[in-house]
């Protein structure tokens, strides 16, 4: 467990993103507000809104956790901090603080560590990685959303201002950044894990989840151009399917009920656009159904939207779009079973066994019951 530089350049790129995908938003927003669209305007605002708050709780939710489990008391700046919006910065400032002096005036040329060394890497890496889930889940409540509205704004129109290409640009960036740094994270701070190491093991992941989302999200727009009350349905009832299941499968992720079913409601949410294994238990039977019914979704939405005589569909400009859909689903199945079948670090773990192996290793970190797979 070693805190690198280019670790630390990874967290650095973080929050640039982070800040750039929030600026981005507010100029989209305010963009629709000035140009009178205002349903377009609330959607975005409400989406930002409603991701950032969400954030917020957890943030809070782990500082008091944290300083409770350390037999102190949490101040009341944190709450007001959090309070306004600034719990994500605050973070970032402890973990880039530490994370600096660790990397680069503590960090040894060798692989021997006193145990004050290895403490202080352990602490960075446990900070790291809980920005790394917290941007996860704003993400996947706001990018996600975010990113579906403005697929549908272009596509209704047939044209973008600028301010909605960067919208669209930065939440495909800031999908792919927080999913792959996350695995990443994640795997760093679980002892008993082995690291995502080498370039092709992380890139064949980045492609897997992003071609796997891409066509899902072409698909889900299409759906909500032939019929938008079938379209939001559709997600509802994913959305209830993923919270049920998180409920079936009693995560115990956070201290409180209320916080563990906002947790719930957050796995059903992003249930919605991708898998990922909620508590460590084997996944090859509930992924392989996961990705048959969206393959099946998928095609059934693509035939529906070619069957389906609408003269708003220019085939000119919507052939495009199906070809698209069809070769991402494509290659995002194939680096699927690519990534699993050749570079998951599982697979060349044979001494050791952990959940994803069927057998229960206690780890003493938050991340012990959220295995993004």
């Amino acid at each position: 467990m070693k805190y690198t530089k280019c670790n630390f350049m990874m967290s650095v790129l973080g929050i640039i993103i982070y800040v750039a995908d929030l600026i981005v938003d507010i100029w989209v927003s305010v963009r629709f507000f000035h140009e009178g669209q205002y349903i377009f305007g609330i959607l975005t605002f409400s989406f930002m809104l409603f991701g950032t708050l969400v954030v917020q709780c957890f943030s809070y939710s782990w500082f008091k956790a944290d300083l409770n489990k350390a037999g102190q008391e949490i101040q009341h700046c944190f709450l007001l901090l959090h309070c306004l919006q600034g719990g994500v910065f605050t973070r970032y400032w402890f973990a880039l603080k530490k994370g600096y002096h660790v990397a680069f005036k503590c960090n040894s040329k060798t692989n021997s560590f006193t145990k004050e060394q290895i403490d202080q890497h352990k602490e960075v890496i446990d900070r790291v990685t809980d920005l790394s889930m917290l941007r996860l889940f704003e993400t996947y409540l706001e990018g996600c959303p975010q990113l579906l509205l403005q697929l549908y704004i272009f596509l209704e129109h047939g044209q973008a201002n600028f301010s909605q290409y960067a919208a669209i640009m930065l939440s495909c960036c800031a999908i792919s950044w927080s999913t792959v740094d996350f695995q990443i994270a994640l795997r760093k701070s679980l002892p008993d894990k082995n690291l995502l190491n080498g370039f092709c093991p992380k890139a064949t992941y980045l492609f897997y989840k992003l071609f796997t989302l891409l066509s899902w999200m072409l698909s889900v727009v299409l759906l909500l151009f032939v019929n938008d009350k079938v379209g939001l349905f559709m997600l509802l009832l994913l959305w209830i399917v993923g919270l049920i299941w998180a409920c079936k499968e009693q995560t115990q992720f956070c201290n409180s009920k209320s916080m563990e079913f906002l947790y719930r409601i957050v796995v059903g949410f992003i249930l919605v656009f991708t898998f990922f294994n909620i508590k460590g238990h084997n996944t090859k039977c509930p992924m392989s159904f996961y990705y048959v019914v969206r393959v099946l979704t998928t095609l059934g939405i693509l035939i529906g939207f070619w069957v389906y005589p609408l003269s708003i569909f220019n085939s000119d400009y919507f052939v495009p779009i199906s070809i698209t859909l069809v070769l991402s689903l494509l290659l995002g199945i194939i680096f699927l079973i690519v990534y699993y079948g050749v570079f998951h670090p599982n697979r060349s773990e044979e001494t050791k066994y952990d959940e994803t192996d069927g057998r229960y290793v206690q780890r003493d970190c938050r991340m012990k019951y959220f295995l993004m797979e």
